[in-house]
């Protein structure tokens, strides 16, 4: 008897597991968050030849400057992804303060499930191994012209960069999507 009321027991609790939600860790960051000096911000959107008519999106926004920067300095519309739900917060009050709150908007989401579509300019600070990762996203997603600017790290031997740049001993890179 107790047998089977253990195993009928342990079946209950199988079938209600799958359909109980149970609590999800939160994910946590692929890199450590290093802000990108100011000086390097301006190269990368100059480097992308950012205009008002671009939407700028920042894969691991963090504090938001890019994309503030970007809204202030050129007069873009800008997304930025980032998975800190406390930097997200930065971010969203540090474009209130910049002025810029109406044109630049901060998501909590990992960057590989953005949806990468409307963007016209993407920026990044991540390993060469992420940006690897994300390439087939950026060109799947993006529309032809598109441009992708990197701060520091490369996409790989397979897809070299159209331009580089150095500013204040930073390395800067710039792609664009090819036509399909």
């Amino acid at each position: 008897m107790i047998p089977r009321l253990t195993a009928a027991v342990v079946a209950l609790m199988l079938c209600l597991g799958s359909a109980v939600a149970l609590p999800r860790q939160a994910a946590k960051p692929d890199v450590l968050y290093i802000p990108t000096p100011q000086p390097v911000v301006d190269a990368m959107l100059q480097l992308a030849n950012v205009k008002g008519t671009d939407v700028v999106y920042d894969l691991g926004s963090g504090d938001g400057r890019i994309v503030i920067t970007a809204a202030k300095k050129y007069g873009a519309r800008g997304v930025g992804i980032e998975l800190d739900p406390a930097l997200v917060k930065q971010a969203r009050q540090n474009a209130v303060a910049a002025g810029v709150d109406s044109r630049v908007k901060f998501i909590t989401q990992d960057l590989f499930a953005a949806d990468l579509k409307p963007a016209t300019v993407v920026t990044l600070y991540l390993l060469q191994s992420l940006n690897e990762r994300l390439r087939p996203k950026l060109v799947r997603e993006l529309r032809p012209g598109a441009r992708v600017v990197s701060h520091v790290f490369n996409m790989g031997p397979e897809w070299p960069a159209a331009q580089t740049a150095t500013v204040e001993r930073s390395r800067i890179f710039l792609w664009s999507i090819p036509a399909r």
